[in-house]
């Protein structure tokens, strides 16, 4: 295949665009410098190199991403970043995340642009599950906790999915914590269920969606591509889900 198309269906600008970085050095193969972009190259073989960085020939992409406060769960442009603006180096197409957190809202974001795993992930038969630290305002008595465990009403047509609910030890701040995990991907769904039971979310943060647990070593605004174990274990939880 031409490098100059095939760097285009890859995401690394129009033909026009890639035709000048290619004319400016920025890409090489198996080490050296090509300048023209009708070279043809073997996706199966050779080794790609665009402006240092390694060329990746995967149909999908997947990337965990530690989302920072303040950064919208969405692909459309405006004067707020979102979370694709922080993958802008990436070059994929049509990458856009798995669900959404609040703008607010801190922790596990997949990121990647195979549809078929983001709707498994995210259809209401899956039932995935997913996991929030949730830190709170006021005490969370045993009784509140059993209500956010057998289902509440949060002002939808039926009460929410049983959930799972455990008590943590309180923030440095004094504030009591709880590990909340729901299968459900309601509209503000973990800040309605704690205003069910007269309680407030201070801070939140996702640790896991199925398989999929936060790295800790990512702080917020990082991310990573999942590795191959990672991978794998989610595509097969969501299909057995």
């Amino acid at each position: 295949m031409r490098i100059d198309k095939l760097l285009c269906d890859l995401g690394y600008g129009t033909r026009k665009q890639v035709k000048e970085q290619i004319k400016n050095g920025m890409v090489s193969v198996n080490g050296e410098v090509v300048l023209k972009p009708e070279f043809h190259v073997d996706e199966n073989k050779d080794l790609l190199m665009f402006n240092g960085k390694e060329i990746s020939f995967s149909k999908y992409h997947y990337f965990m991403l530690n989302k920072p406060q303040g950064v919208l769960s969405s692909r459309e442009k405006g004067p707020t970043p979102t979370v694709i603006d922080l993958l802008a180096d990436e070059n994929c197409k049509n990458l856009s995340p798995v669900g959404r957190l609040d703008k607010d809202t801190e922790g596990l974001l997949l990121i990647t642009d195979d549809g078929k795993l983001s709707h498994n992930l995210l259809s209401p038969k899956k039932h995935v599950d997913k996991t929030y630290e949730v830190h709170l305002k006021n005490t969370i008595t045993e009784e509140d906790i059993k209500k956010l465990e057998d289902g509440i009403d949060i002002g939808d047509d039926k009460k929410t999915l049983p959930a799972k609910c455990i008590l943590s030890d309180d923030d440095e701040n004094g504030y009591p914590v709880i590990l909340l995990t729901i299968h459900e991907g309601r509209f503000h769904q973990v800040k309605r269920m704690l205003e069910a039971v007269e309680n407030e979310v201070v801070f939140l943060r996702r640790l896991s969606m199925g398989s999929l647990q936060l790295d800790e070593d990512l702080e917020p605004g990082e991310y990573r591509e999942l590795t191959k174990v990672e991978l794998d274990n989610l595509l097969n939880t969501q299909q057995d889900v």
